[in-house]
């Protein structure tokens, strides 16, 4: 695996989707994020159609996530134990089947809970197997650019898929949505099979997969260097995620209109857009790792400024540039995949998924709860203030390597 290169100029988007696998993937996963989101959708209104309460189901929009931290930590080897192929045809196969069964069989709400539930804890392990191809086909800064641009894209797909959700129900009915999620992912799951090539495994098969995904996460995370940047891409995402979930209610105590809500909801992500447009492509490598603590620490800033209770206006930019913050991720992700250990890279990003998807759902029910305490603009002041926090313990760790972490080229669990 080549290092991340740090002097170039940046890769540009023809270099990324000139890579046919990357290209395949990235459908894939539209598909995938489609299919899945429609899911959610459809399912939190059959659970709230049968049992009227509004607990079960925002229980069953969130049914997938809390496993993950299960699957995460004692399934992740499977991405470095498995060839890729398989695993992830598997993945979107499996995905439609729950969809599907959901759908037709007449199960009580509470078995088609379990049912999601017991597919979110095999979830971190498909997609870290994702993940671990796109680090192996991309190289250099073509692999940030593809990182972000997939992200990008998935969030966007995303936001079409809660959009359409509501009008596939009206016109298909919950079942028919449901296949419908189950149908995006049967898609995903033939372009990989007829399309992507079947990769060796490239890990050890040794001892049982509990054990070796236990030891596994025991030297992720006992690595200093590779600790830091789990740390640096898990906390704030977390406290983005629970600011979040505040805008709309602190813009109806603040006496904003709907409209004007949902324009601030919309400031944080196009903030998002923009910073990535910028820094991916107009921002050199090497000045991209050197802002990445900056940028960190300026999305906490900017939402430090809701504490005097700004306009609607600045309110609005104050998200977008706590938006352009997020941006420091594309320093991170490069020297992510070159400091994981080659041996557990699926790993790796199996419990950085893992960790990303737990505390995203974390930071709305802390700063939720600290909302009701402190009012929405104080909960959203200790968000910026825990960002800023961040920024600042990790800083000097950062500044001592100048961003160049240790490459592992083939360190196993125990060794």
């Amino acid at each position: 695996m080549t290092p991340s290169d740090t002097t170039t100029a940046p890769a540009t988007y023809r270099e990324v989707f000139a890579n046919p696998v990357f290209r395949l993937l990235f459908g894939a996963n539209l598909a995938a994020v489609l299919g899945t989101t429609l899911r959610m959708v459809a399912l939190s209104l059959l659970v709230y159609d049968v049992t009227g309460s509004a607990f079960l189901t925002a229980l069953s929009y969130g049914a997938a996530f809390a496993p993950q931290a299960i699957g995460g930590v004692l399934l992740g080897a499977l991405p470095d134990r498995l060839r890729p192929r398989p695993l992830i045809v598997a993945g979107h196969g499996l995905e439609c089947a729950v969809g599907a069964v959901v759908a037709l069989a007449p199960l009580p709400v509470g078995g088609g809970l379990l049912l999601v539930a017991l597919l979110g804890a095999l979830t971190p392990a498909f997609r870290g197997a994702t993940s671990k191809v796109i680090a192996q086909s991309l190289q250099g800064d073509a692999y940030v650019l593809g990182r972000s641009l997939a992200g990008l894209t998935m969030s966007g797909g995303q936001l079409v898929a809660l959009a359409a959700g509501g009008l596939l129900v009206a016109w298909l009915g919950i079942p028919g949505a449901l296949l419908a999620g189950a149908l995006c992912h049967l898609i995903a799951a033939l372009v990989v099979r007829l399309g992507m090539p079947d990769l060796p495994a490239g890990g050890s098969a040794a001892g049982t997969l509990v054990r070796r995904s236990w030891s596994g996460t025991s030297v992720l995370l006992r690595e200093r260097a590779v600790r830091s940047l789990f740390l640096a891409q898990w906390l704030p995402p977390a406290f983005i995620a629970g600011v979040e979930s505040l805008v709309i209610p602190y813009a109806r105590a603040r006496g904003f209109s709907v409209t004007a809500a949902s324009l601030l909801l919309a400031a944080l992500p196009v903030g998002m857009v923009f910073g990535d447009l910028l820094m991916g492509r107009l921002v050199r490598p090497a000045v991209r790792v050197r802002l990445v603590m900056p940028l960190m620490a300026l999305a906490g800033i900017a939402f430090l400024g809701f504490v005097f209770e700004p306009s609607l206006v600045i309110c609005a930019a104050l998200l977008a540039l706590a938006g352009v913050g997020n941006a420091y991720m594309l320093g991170v992700q490069g020297r992510f995949r070159d400091a994981a250990p080659t041996v557990l890279i699926g790993q790796a990003f199996t419990l950085l998924g893992t960790g990303l998807m737990v505390l995203q759902g974390i930071g709305p029910l802390l700063f939720g709860a600290l909302a009701e305490w402190t009012g929405y603009g104080m909960a959203v002041t200790a968000a910026g203030g825990a960002a800023v926090a961040t920024a600042v313990a990790l800083w000097p760790g950062w500044a001592r390597s100048d961003g160049h972490l240790p490459v592992r080229a083939g360190q196993a669990p125990g060794k």
